[in-house]
């Protein structure tokens, strides 16, 4: 069975080097098939540099600085069913650092990324231990099924 996923990416810095719109479709799609999700879904994702990351972390987080992705779950009102699971925000820089300080391969990186990202816009967290173990086992399988090695190993 198809997945249903509408899909926009936006690139609020230059796109050379990022991935391209098909990459982030595959590793989202990767997700919800990943997470059980048979609904149509729709998401926005939008690539920002590192003064736009550090913005919307402070501004919604209360963090003065860019952090790898940011999910921001919809919250419809009630009555109101759409396809919407909400927007990421995925600062490139600090993605592309991060692969470089742990040895991953940047693309693997972002796949990662996308994947933990749409997880937290379908519900799921890492606050607490239990939690955690939970969403990186999930994050874990779905990588494999793409031929990605454990991100946590």
């Amino acid at each position: 069975m198809a997945l249903s996923v509408e899909l926009a990416v936006r690139y609020g810095l230059t796109r050379n080097g990022l991935p391209s719109p098909a990459s982030f479709r595959r590793w989202v799609e990767a997700a919800l098939r990943g997470a059980k999700r048979r609904k149509p879904s729709a998401l926005a994702i939008r690539l920002v540099d590192i003064g736009e990351g550090r913005a919307l972390n402070r501004d919604y987080r209360g963090k003065d600085y860019a952090t790898n992705v940011l999910s921001f779950p919809v919250e419809l009102p009630p009555g109101v069913a759409l396809p919407l699971i909400g927007d990421l925000a995925i600062c490139a820089p600090v993605v592309q650092r991060e692969a470089a300080e742990q040895g991953k391969a940047v693309r693997d990186h972002w796949a990662h990324l996308t994947i933990h990202g749409v997880l937290h816009l379908l519900g799921h967290d890492h606050v607490d231990e239990r939690d955690a173990t939970i969403m990186e086992a999930l994050e874990t399988r779905i990588l494999a099924g793409l031929g990605i090695a454990d991100p946590y190993a």
